[in-house]
This record gives C-alpha cells, sequence and structure tokens, in this order.
C-alpha cells in the first residue's frame, strides 16, 4: 500500500538576502509516518523546515500540505492547519514558569483549568520532569528539560505535522534515550514528524523514510532501513565511520 504524502515539497528555492540556500527541493512527507532529514552542517536542513513554516518564504516552487497549497501563508496561519515547528533554540520562554509556556502553546486554553487533562497526564507520563516543575522557570531547566517542554509545547494539542530541528543536540546520552522513547510514543499514535537530526543512531531508530541534502538539494530518497544497513552509503553521504556515529 502506497502511503500518501501529507505534505509534498516541489522546486522549492529560498533565498536569504543574497544567499541562495535551497535549490529546488523534492521532498514527500507521509501521513502516519517519521522521515527524517539528514546532511552534512549547511546543507539546507533547517531552511528547508523554515520555509516550511513560512519563517524564511520560499521564492518558488510548491509546498503543499493536506494537497493545500501554503506557499506564501503566514506562519501563524500555518499552524492553525495543524503544523507544529519545534526550532534548534527550543522557542520557550526562559522568564516564564513551566506553566505558564504549555498555556501560552495551548490556543483553545484561556486558563490552566482548560487544558485537556487527558492530554496532560500523557505528556507527562512522557516528560516526568514537566510535572516536577511546572512552576519553575523555564529558563532554569537543564538543557535536555528545555528541549522535553519545547516537545510538549509542540503536542499539548493534537498536531497533525510535527517539524523538529536537531532534537538530540547537546543532550547526555540518557536524555536522548528518552527522547526516543517520547518521539515513539508520538509515532505510535500515528503523528506524522519531519526530524532533523544529526545523530545516526537515533534517527535510524525513529525513521521510516530519509532524505538526504547536500549545498541545497535532496540528493538522496529512501527507506531509512535501507540507508541504516548500508555503511558505505552512509559513508558516501553523511561522511559517517562504520557503525553510524554521531
Amino acid at each position: 500500500m502506497v502511503t500518501q504524502a501529507l505534505l509534498r515539497l516541489r522546486g522549492v528555492q529560498t533565498h536569504i538576502g543574497a544567499y541562495h540556500i535551497l535549490h529546488g527541493v523534492e521532498l514527500d512527507v507521509p501521513e502516519g509516518e517519521v522521515t527524517v532529514l539528514l546532511g552534512r552542517n549547511g546543507a539546507g536542513k533547517t531552511t528547508t523546515l523554515r520555509s516550511i513554516m513560512g519563517l524564511c518564504p520560499a521564492s518558488a516552487g510548491s509546498i503543499h500540505f493536506k494537497q493545500q497549497s501554503i506557499h506564501g501563508m503566514g506562519t501563524a496561519e500555518i499552524a492553525r492547519l495543524g503544523i507544529a515547528y519545534v526550532p534548534e533554540s527550543m522557542g520557550i520562554f526562559g522568564d516564564l514558569t513551566v506553566q505558564e509556556n504549555m498555556l501560552l502553546a495551548a490556543r483553545s486554553a484561556a486558563h490552566v483549568r482548560d487544558l485537556d487533562a487527558a492530554r496532560l497526564a500523557w505528556i507527562f507520563g512522557q516528560f516526568p520532569a514537566l510535572r516536577k516543575f511546572w512552576l519553575f522557570p523555564a529558563g532554569k531547566l537543564s538543557g535536555g528539560q528545555k528541549q522535553m517542554l519545547a516537545i510538549a509545547r509542540a503536542i499539548i494539542e493534537p498536531r497533525t505535522l510535527i517539524l523538529i530541528d536537531e532534537p538530540s543536540k547537546g543532550l547526555a546520552p540518557s536524555m536522548v534515550r528518552s527522547l526516543i522513547e517520547a518521539l515513539a510514543a508520538l509515532k505510535a499514535q500515528r503523528t506524522s514528524l519531519l526530524l532533523v537530526e544529526q545523530n545516526f543512531r537515533m534517527a535510524s531508530v525513529l525513521g521510516d523514510h530519509v532524505a538526504v541534502m547536500d549545498e541545497g538539494r535532496i540528493v538522496f530518497r529512501g527507506a531509512m532501513a535501507d540507508l541504516a544497513a548500508d555503511a558505505i552509503l552512509q559513508r558516501q553521504l553523511l561522511g559517517l565511520s562504520l557503525g553510524g556515529a554521531r
């Protein structure tokens, strides 16, 4: 059975000032699965996510979500369609409490009592530290806890597609394991994920599909399991050593 593309990019070109960053990106993100975007630093991965969200508007090409063109839409309008974005910078408010950060992310809730209690309990089950530090300033959390909060903000309300940029960057191995478990739980709920990730082991555990970028283009696409099983191809595309090092 062929899985229908939830998100489709065709010929996407993006300029940032005088710089031409994306050169005709072609990418499909199937519904209910995890697509991993890999590539060396500067390949255009973050710009691809930002172009999808309208933060770096594409100068040419098409971007469709659920068969609807989102090219040219504002970021807030794109988010209302059911796409959440977790940037590498995490995007949390350090001076606000964990509770206040979560409330700001829940568009349908004016007060904490309006939050979906069952969903919040599920999030606490995935990220126990958020319950523990519920009333603490987010800026005082550890790096891993801030990353958990950033992802929790993205899922406080159901989202159809979540874009996550470098979630494991700078995290201790124990936090990476917790993160993998949380993202696997989202995957089990058939939430679609587009994940930019340099940790190849994490990518290979979570990913169903993979696309590799180089110099603003997609140069490889296929099944994640196939790339994970081919050490020679990994070295060619990513410069990885045997065993899929970070």
